[in-house]
């Protein structure tokens, strides 16, 4: 069936990798919340990525996602040391 305007909605013959927009959202993401957790897993889902893929197919998106994962692994290791010479962690429960 044809959309309106007589081209069909799924032309495109190319699709961008599943793994290297997960990777590019857990950058992103790993940037502001659970940075351990998601730097890691954009690391990991780059990497694999970008042996599955074509340059034109989400290499260049794999790649920001590796170098997002490796920024929020680096902020995760910056803040463990702050929290750690300002006395460690804590949590005050007004009263």
């Amino acid at each position: 069936m044809t959309s309106y305007g007589g081209s069909r909605a799924t032309s495109s013959g190319s699709r961008t990798n599943g793994l290297a927009i997960a990777s590019l959202c857990c950058g992103i993401v790993g940037l502001f919340f659970l940075n351990i957790v998601l730097g890691p897993l954009a690391i990991i889902f780059g990497a694999v990525s970008r042996r599955q893929t074509a340059v034109n197919n989400g290499a260049g998106m794999a790649k920001a996602g590796i170098i997002l994962g490796i920024v929020d692994v680096v902020l995760w290791l910056v803040l463990l040391l702050v929290a750690a010479n300002n006395g460690g962690f804590g949590w005050y429960v007004g009263g």
